[in-house]
């Protein structure tokens, strides 16, 4: 019996009549399988987001060859898409600073087959993590950073993930604000766990300002990276409810499980190609 490979097709274009009938035809014309499909059209920017899950089982052609298929289609319809195995789960470098709380939730899901990506690397300005990285064989890279060598360190950050051919940095409570330039080099390509609901309480000491202001829910956010601090596209938030009798120290407690789990969400389903880019905000094809 063959080998059946299922594939998924993440893609957006401007949003016109027969968008979506164009697209299914061409994977009806090549024997694609579908086995899943999720679209949206957004009425204010007027962009068509899809994303369709196949299979080969009935393919005319070799994967390749649809690929070009999709290739021509895209120019008149100005489509962006991508074409992927799902076996080929991308490779993610972990950054993280003192805190271990997200990190080892990503590694103990990832041990587990449970988090569709390879973890190549994890890299920190502390070495605080170096142990249970590398009881994972998990390559560690020590990056320390200070405020003369910022350039330096990031050029190293990007060296790793070049090395590594990672898709994806995850910034897992790593506690250092990257540079604008640094965040364009990866942008779209860099998750950030931030420890509040955002857009409320940004920047440093989120829980000590939610604590002032005594919020009745706390919450995290991961969100891509962007020059504009914390103010990324969203990906997920997770909250849990409060009230007075509250510390900060305790607040912090909760919060570890709520940015624990919102941050591997948001990295399965960019791994599992669900987001597509909305200007400033995120679609999530579910």
């Amino acid at each position: 019996m063959l080998e059946i490979n299922h594939y998924t097709l993440t893609w957006q274009c401007p949003d016109s009549s027969g968008v979506l009938a164009k697209i299914t035809q061409s994977l009806f014309k090549h024997g694609a399988f579908i086995t899943e499909t999720s679209q949206y059209s957004d009425p204010t920017t007027r962009t068509f987001f899809s994303r369709i899950a196949f299979d080969d089982r009935n393919l005319t052609v070799p994967i390749e060859e649809f690929n070009q298929a999709l290739n021509k289609l895209a120019k008149p319809l100005k489509m962006d898409f991508q074409l992927c195995n799902k076996a080929d789960y991308p490779n993610i470098v972990i950054a993280v600073s003192k805190d271990d709380h997200c990190l080892v939730s990503l590694l103990t899901k990832w041990k587990a087959g449970v988090l569709p990506v390879n973890i190549v690397a994890v890299l920190s300005n502390h070495t605080s993590c170096q142990s249970l990285t590398e009881w994972h064989n998990i390559p560690f890279h020590h990056l320390p950073i200070d405020k003369h060598n910022k350039p330096q360190q990031e050029a190293q950050i990007l060296d790793v993930l070049k090395q590594t051919q990672a898709e994806l940095l995850v910034l897992a409570r790593y506690m250092q604000i990257l540079s604008d330039d640094m965040c364009n080099k990866v942008s779209g390509n860099a998750i950030n766990i931030h420890h509040s609901f955002l857009p409320s309480f940004k920047g440093a000491k989120p829980y000590h300002q939610a604590h002032a202001r005594g919020v009745k829910i706390i919450g995290a956010t991961a969100h891509y990276v962007t020059a504009d601090l914390d103010e990324g596209p969203i990906i997920v938030q997770e909250v849990k409810p409060i009230n007075h009798s509250f510390t900060v120290e305790q607040m912090k407690h909760m919060g570890h499980d709520l940015e624990a789990l919102a941050l591997s969400q948001a990295i399965q389903i960019h791994a599992e190609r669900r987001i597509c880019i909305n200007g400033s905000k995120t679609v999530i094809l579910t």
